[in-house]
């Protein structure tokens, strides 16, 4: 099968690469020139407008876009006959505009917290003093996570300092704030592929690490590291409560692809607090491992809106996200760029390590592997094991055998999750 895959940063990297793996044609569309080296070396097409090549692909062919902000184009492609996957316009509108997030979530009876929305810094400070309390900052659009903020203090002076920080730096990008009533519980993701019509393969459970440092410290990232689990019980307690109430709204919306649901949970039941109408990163890579049936077959049948028996195994995954500076600074500081260096490997890899090894932005030059971009979100590794405890010994083992200079990874991906949210979640019934 002809396969085209639309990106902005070149994010479905490994995903090409495996479905190449799997014998189909792939060209890869990366749409940001700061990433156009992504991808190089792996025998992959490259394409730099992907309207061009759309008779290459054909009607008979898939159309993978990779992000948000293609959901008209998707629309309008599936109008014209292409198999489309990723996502829809109406579901970027759920991941970029906040605010109508929330009303979705509300008008499909799910619980929401209360939550505003400001077009300017002022507005929020203005908020703020006068509703003391713990705020979470957020922004909408491809704003960098770092902005986001959990307050702390009860009189919401720490959330109003940043806010005024914001507002003297950074007030260009900062025009499009919410405020939410920060809750407190176990943060558990519930995620499910959605074919315009119906509910495709398990029903996917994860739960994601932001924080740059271990123990949940330091400013948020795109995501440090995440652990993740199938159940195709479709009476799924977090599912029932939160994602499954959206069908009827996705089929309006003609939604293909993956979408998720990061809530928080506690003894009161599950609050969403945003939604991912696409795939998500880096947990599309433990789908990889936890997946049995090929990608190529399973996506197809996402797009065309055909149902499709997804083997996959039980047990759990993890996978831990290798960065370098300036990660997760990436935007703000191009004073340091990481392109050029090499990836190393402390001993030779097996095949089953190698397909445990993700690469994001990396190219491969005369047989060696080169990060290929400034941001230095370089490559992910996973793990697998009947028990969380087995998939982290099996990914951190791997990762150890990397070597790239200045690389820097969180140690405690799942340990929260085995110490303590493990036991709370089974007594709250979501486990």
């Amino acid at each position: 099968m002809r396969i085209i895959i639309i990106s902005k940063e070149g994010d479905a990297l490994d995903l090409a690469i495996r479905l190449k793996r799997e014998a189909h044609k792939v060209k890869l569309a990366i749409q940001d020139q700061d990433f156009s080296k992504v991808g190089s070396g792996f025998g992959l097409g490259k394409v730099q407008h992907w309207r061009k090549a759309l008779p290459w692909v054909g009607k008979d062919g898939l159309i993978i876009f990779d992000q948000i902000g293609w959901g008209s184009e998707q629309d309008k492609l599936r109008r014209f006959g292409y198999s489309v996957v990723g996502g829809s316009e109406g579901g970027d509108q759920v991941e970029f505009n906040r605010k109508y997030a929330q009303e979705i979530f509300k008008k499909y009876g799910m619980k929401t917290v209360r939550s505003e929305h400001f077009r300017s810094v002022e507005e929020a400070i203005r908020f703020v003093r006068k509703n003391k309390g713990r705020w979470v900052i957020k922004q909408n659009g491809h704003v960098d996570k770092c902005f986001s903020y959990n307050g702390e203090r009860a009189d919401g002076s720490d959330v109003i300092d940043l806010l005024q920080n914001y507002k003297k730096f950074n007030s260009h990008e900062c025009v499009s704030i919410d405020l939410h009533k920060r809750v407190v519980g176990v943060e558990l993701g519930v995620a499910r592929y959605f074919n315009g019509l119906e509910w495709i393969g398990p029903i996917e459970m994860n739960i994601e690490h932001k924080k740059l440092f271990s123990g949940s410290y330091g400013p948020k990232t795109s995501e440090m590291g995440t652990l993740v689990w199938y159940d195709d019980n479709e009476k799924n307690k977090l599912f029932n409560e939160t994602l499954a109430k959206l069908k009827p709204y996705l089929r309006k919306i003609n939604f293909r692809g993956d979408i998720d649901i990061n809530c928080i949970v506690n003894e009161g039941g599950a609050i969403p607090l945003e939604a991912t109408p696409r795939f998500g990163y880096p947990a599309i890579h433990v789908q990889s491992l936890l997946n049995l049936s090929p990608w190529g077959e399973f996506l197809k049948a996402v797009a065309d809106g055909k149902d499709y028996s997804l083997k996959w195994r039980r047990g759990i995954g993890i996978v831990i996200l290798s960065a370098v500076p300036p990660f997760p600074y990436e935007s703000v500081n191009r004073k340091y760029s990481p392109e050029g260096l090499r990836i190393y490997f402390e001993e030779k890899l097996n095949s089953e390590e190698w397909n445990h090894i993700h690469f994001c932005e990396v190219s491969r030059l005369k047989g060696e592997y080169v990060i290929s971009a400034k941001s230095g979100y370089v490559l992910c590794v996973t793990g697998f094991g009947k028990t969380a405890e087995k998939a982290r010994e099996a990914a951190y083992g791997l990762i150890k055998k990397l070597c790239i200079p200045r690389m820097f990874f969180r140690n405690d991906i799942g340990l929260k999750f085995i110490e303590r949210d493990r036991k709370l979640l089974k007594k709250w019934g979501y486990l």
